[in-house]
């Protein structure tokens, strides 16, 4: 089993099997259950070429590699589901080429990495294997037992996250002024409607309940009002729901996302107006059913303030420019490459 790697190259590598066929990619038998869903691919071998890269043969095990980094649930799955394997492998390739291009790249700017930083990677890299044995197991069938190959493969990854890091991660800072100016511009997007918090106990009519059924039905209700009453805190009133709600917010102890005041029945409503948070309401009728809300939380209508967003804010920002930025260094590099693909 290969361990969970860093990003790059060698460190999301898919094994092939020693005969070169990647077996991960085939089943053993035909899909069922589950895996029924599953279109596998014919068994690409490792070393078949798939693109060559200013002449530099990408192959089969590369692609394969990628297509598991972009849907890593593949091997539970016998393989990707059909209705995305176009989607996977479009996407697998020109992962598989980019990075290449930015290898070749950082190679032609002589970039290097140092021998410290290179042992403390095979060092995290080590960690991941529970014993000595399964290492040397892996690297035995992966670089034929040879520590220069895999000190290669670790250099490869190594200089393409360093190259991505001067073009683009050391360029996605964003400044507190735009910051600023993007929630400034992007106000109604934090303007937020009255909202409630709340649990509940729910007594629910059966099906066609006759008379005699809607009178018990009522006394239940009662007596359910009677024990939230006496409840002192949010988790004894959930452990009570838990025990008789008939709703389904009962495994999650009666507890209620925020809800928008204009989602809430008029008769909840005007509950909710006159509660303090603690408070536990008098029997809702809701047409033949019954409600008990215990107010959690009001947030009056109004503008989410900045200091509360900024965080979320700043990562979204940084993450657009941060695709931006790749998309960019990939149509330049793309420019003055020659990519055959096949």
């Amino acid at each position: 089993m290969i361990p969970n790697l860093p990003r790059y190259g060698f460190f999301v590598l898919i094994a092939a099997t020693a005969g070169g066929q990647v077996a991960s990619h085939a089943p053993t038998g035909g899909p069922s259950g589950p895996a029924a869903h599953a279109a596998v691919a014919a068994p690409m071998a490792a070393d078949q070429p798939v693109a060559t890269v200013n002449g530099t043969v990408l192959t089969g095990a590369d692609l394969l590699r990628e297509e598991y980094a972009i849907f890593p649930y593949a091997r539970q799955h016998n393989g990707v589901p059909k209705e995305l394997a176009a989607q996977i492998r479009d996407g697998a390739m020109k992962m598989l080429v980019f990075e290449e291009l930015s290898y070749q790249e950082a190679q032609r700017r002589h970039m290097t990495i140092s021998p410290v930083k290179l042992q403390n990677a095979e060092a995290q890299f080590r960690k991941q294997f529970p014993a000595p044995g399964q290492f040397n197991a892996f690297l035995q069938s992966e670089f034929h037992g040879s520590r220069r190959l895999l000190d290669e493969k670790i250099r490869r990854s190594l200089l393409i996250e360093a190259f991505l890091k001067t073009e683009v991660e050391d360029k996605c800072t964003i400044t507190p002024a735009e910051l600023r100016s993007a929630y400034e511009k992007n106000a109604a997007r934090y303007r937020h409607p009255e909202m409630y918090t709340f649990q509940t106990i729910s007594v629910l009519p059966p099906p066609n309940a006759t008379a005699d059924q809607l009178k018990e039905g009522r006394k239940r209700a009662d007596q359910a009002l009677r024990q939230a009453k006496q409840t002192k805190s949010a988790e004894d009133f959930g452990l009570l729901a838990e025990k008789i709600s008939d709703d389904d917010y009962r495994v999650v102890m009666g507890q209620h996302k925020p809800v928008p005041v204009d989602q809430l029945a008029p008769q909840v409503i005007n509950a909710l107006h006159v509660m303090k948070v603690g408070d536990v309401s008098d029997l809702i009728q809701l047409d033949q059913a019954y409600t008990i809300v215990r107010l959690s939380e009001h947030v009056p209508a109004g503008q989410t303030k900045f200091e509360e967003v900024k965080a979320q804010l700043a990562k979204e920002l940084q993450q657009t420019r941060r695709n931006q930025l790749r998309a960019a260094l990939d149509r330049q590099m793309r420019q003055k490459a020659k990519i055959e693909e096949f």
